[in-house]
């Protein structure tokens, strides 16, 4: 006699409704924080990954007293303005084992009369040096970048290609859009060239200046790619021993730095993820026992109309299995509409590079989190369904009279 399991299994499910969606619940809440927690890992290691690999130097100087400020732009996305004497840029050309130097220029706009754009970060580098920048337009530009043109980061929607505005008394108008990268310092500027800066003009309650005469021959950082004999850090030894007054930041340690940072706070909650897990298991091993004694006289009379021990464990897992992947499936849906709903607050609260993850590690993501659900019903339904498997068909029907 063939039995249809799969049918069986439903109809279980069905009677005993709101103890099976207690199953699905627990499974669903792992599933939930282990869908989110791993997406968030995923999400800065390829915001890490595409940012450095974006901001194209394997060092970054900057003067030595502005080094916080350096970090906290390149990991918060918090615009800084900072400033050293632009001859620094030669010096750092003739240092063993630099292969390309582009130096850029920090300033911020403002809500005054001069500028329509708001509170915008603008940086402004070297088209002749460049090799962070232009590289990673989403679209390859049809002509050089010229005065008074410039390039937009990814997070300002306000503005697209072929927009026009003013900026400290000109008229900037943008030709290009970067592609993003989940790091603010990159994704929320202006890029233009340096010589961009002549003749703007910033009105302030203390009257008008013109603002490249105050930076003429200031330089805010330079972004140094090293020769591939040398390695990275070497060659940061070799320019802060040789300048005096900057710091060099090697790019190698920034992830680190942001790896170290979202350990420690990811630790914690991996930690109550797996509490979770361990309790999950045992909730829904105890709900399946229960099951199973309360099933006796059942699970005997389908072994006494034909069914064999193996069609019994079958009908258990396949019950946990259900279950499993209907809280699995929930789990994942909640923890990425929580990740999208609450990105930005997600974001500050991390305090690191973060973007949403590329669709093939948030499809691989996905079936690592529906695996690990149904592992974890199975896991947790295998002791009762062996438990079942091993009764007698009499003494089961004599036992669930």
């Amino acid at each position: 006699m063939s039995f249809n399991l799969s049918a069986l299994a439903y109809k279980n499910i069905r009677r005993k409704f709101f103890r099976s969606m207690a199953i699905a619940a627990a499974v669903m809440v792992v599933a939930a924080t282990l869908f989110s927690v791993t997406t968030v890992m995923d999400s800065v290691e390829t915001s890490l990954a595409r940012g450095t690999k974006r901001l194209g130097a394997d060092v970054m100087v900057v003067p030595a007293a502005s080094e916080s400020k350096a970090m906290a732009s390149l990991l918060a996305g918090e615009p800084s303005t900072y400033y050293m004497d632009r001859g620094i840029e030669e010096k750092i050309r003739k240092i063993e084992g630099v292969k390309k130097v582009a130096g850029q220029l920090y300033l911020k706009t403002a809500t005054y009369k001069c500028c329509s754009t708001g509170d915008m970060f603008i940086v402004g580098f070297e088209p002749d040096n460049d090799f962070t920048i232009t590289p990673w337009l989403s679209e390859s530009l049809k002509k050089p970048i010229a005065p008074r043109e410039a390039i937009l980061g990814r997070s300002i929607p306000a503005y697209t290609t072929g927009s026009s505005f003013q900026v400290f008394g000109k008229v900037i108008t943008i030709i290009g859009l970067l592609e993003a990268t989940g790091m603010q310092f990159i994704d929320n500027a202006l890029y233009m060239p340096i010589d961009s800066f002549k003749g703007m003009v910033e009105t302030s309650d203390n009257g008008t200046f013109n603002i490249f005469d105050r930076i003429n021959n200031e330089i805010s950082a330079i972004l140094v790619q090293t020769d591939p004999e040398y390695a990275p850090r070497r060659v940061a030894i070799f320019i802060e021993s040789r300048i005096e007054g900057v710091k060099a930041i090697v790019s190698e340690d920034v992830t680190a730095s942001v790896r170290k940072q979202l350990f420690t706070l990811l630790k914690s909650i991996l930690s109550i993820t797996v509490i979770l897990w361990i309790m999950s298991v045992l909730l829904i091993s105890v709900v399946f026992s229960m099951i199973v004694n309360e099933r006796q006289r059942e699970l005997g009379l389908l072994r006494a109309l034909g069914a064999k021990k193996r069609d019994i464990f079958k009908l258990i897992i396949a019950e946990a299995a259900v279950l499993s992947m209907a809280g699995g499936l929930i789990g994942v849906s909640l923890g990425g509409l929580f990740l999208y709903l609450f990105r930005g607050q997600v974001k500050a609260a991390l305090n690191v590079p973060y973007m949403w993850p590329q669709p093939l590690n948030l499809v691989l993501l996905v079936l690592i989190c529906l695996c690990a659900s149904l592992l974890t019903g199975t896991l947790a339904a295998l002791y009762p369904a062996l438990k079942s498997m091993r009764m007698e068909p009499y003494a089961a029907i004599r036992g669930g009279e």
